[in-house]
């Protein structure tokens, strides 16, 4: 039934990016040309909305999908959606052309990713940044990230290095999975803090969007007002708050991967979650026949997914070499950041007894 009112769709003129190794068309027959006869290896993803230029997580994925292909002479593709609506139909699209692997990228196409698990049970599914957990489907595979853990490292560095004692952070939409750039963020801070013999707030604002990046400018703008560093875990929309950095002279704090590129000057690091590895990682473990669907993958900073950029020119040395031992600690297991409010209020109660 989903296959049929897909077409149908389709046809009527819903328009849809859609890209094979690099290439952008349009839904319809433009897709089929030149890929229907090939038999490689086929692994495609679908965008939650940002884009696969949106210079953070989509692209990030994207990029593994294409090392991905480099590696394996597989056939990779895309497609961004733009609004939720377009993201069952997608997913259907990709089942109709034989794809091996979907993946969805982004929590917000887990329900259409499970339900088209359910109808097309033959199709092997993914899901990157979040988890099904026990009622994960046989052909569906889970891929999460422990994002606390690079977020402590980078609230580490914020409070090492404000000089005003108040930092910010501004996140896209609250969820569960921003809840760990936030809490984990808070914790970093609070910790540093504790080094440092001092209070240091943390003033949170929410863009309710991962794509305005207006918003998102103008939100940090006000905000610079008050911090001297802010970290944003807001998608496309942090590119605005990027900006507003270069603007105010102040410095934000790149998310998903290292957005220094973008205000060398003013991007103090970066809170790196490299779902391009994990997502290569998956798709190759697929093709080597190995079985992986019903399960979770957890990636942090253990298995090298999420971290800081190896270059941080903006970053003091004295700070650099303390957020290291803090990493080997995180890495040890002797420093479990929070990842949620509960764990965070308790987190804060351990806090006094924590070596620093």
């Amino acid at each position: 039934m989903n296959k049929v009112i897909s077409r149908a769709l389709l046809v009527s003129g819903i328009a849809v990016g859609i890209g094979f190794c690099g290439l952008l068309v349009k839904t319809g027959s433009l897709l089929a040309k030149g890929v229907m006869n090939d038999n490689r290896f086929f692994v495609a993803m679908v965008t939650d909305g940002g884009g696969i230029n949106d210079q953070s997580f989509q692209e990030s994925s994207w990029k593994g999908l294409k090392a991905f292909s480099e590696e394996t002479g597989s056939r990779v593709g895309y497609v961004e959606c733009q609004q939720a609506s377009d993201y069952p139909i997608n997913i259907d699209k990709l089942a109709d052309e034989n794809a091996d692997l979907v993946w969805g990228i982004g929590y917000k196409l887990a329900d259409p990713i499970k339900l088209a698990a359910n109808i097309n049970p033959e199709i092997n599914y993914a899901i990157a940044d979040f988890s099904f957990g026990s009622r994960t489907p046989d052909n569906v595979t889970c891929a999460i990230f422990r994002s606390e853990e690079s977020s402590f490292l980078v609230g580490y560095i914020a409070a090492m290095t404000t000089k005003v004692n108040r930092v910010g952070f501004i996140g896209g939409m609250k969820s569960v999975v921003i809840d760990q750039f936030e809490y984990g963020y808070r914790a970093g801070v609070a910790y540093a803090a504790k080094k440092l013999g001092k209070n240091i707030d943390v003033k949170i604002q929410y863009a309710e969007s991962f794509t305005d990046s207006a918003k998102g400018k103008a939100i940090a703008i006000k905000m610079f007002d008050e911090c001297d560093v802010i970290f944003h875990a807001a998608g496309g929309a942090g590119v605005g708050i990027i900006e507003a950095a270069k603007e105010k002279g102040s410095y934000a704090i790149g998310c998903d991967m290292d957005q220094s590129f973008l205000a060398p000057k003013n991007v103090l690091t970066s809170s790196i979650k490299d779902v391009g590895k994990a997502v290569k990682t998956v798709s190759a473990s697929l093709k080597n026949g190995e079985k992986i669907g019903g399960k979770t993958f957890s990636y942090g900073i253990k298995e090298n997914c999420v971290g800081i950029p190896q270059e941080n020119p903006n970053v003091p040395e004295n700070v650099k070499k303390a957020v290291k031992a803090v990493e080997e600690k995180v890495r040890s297991g002797e420093i479990i950041p929070p990842g949620t409010s509960a764990s965070y209020e308790e987190f804060i109660k351990l806090l006094p007894n924590l070596k620093v």
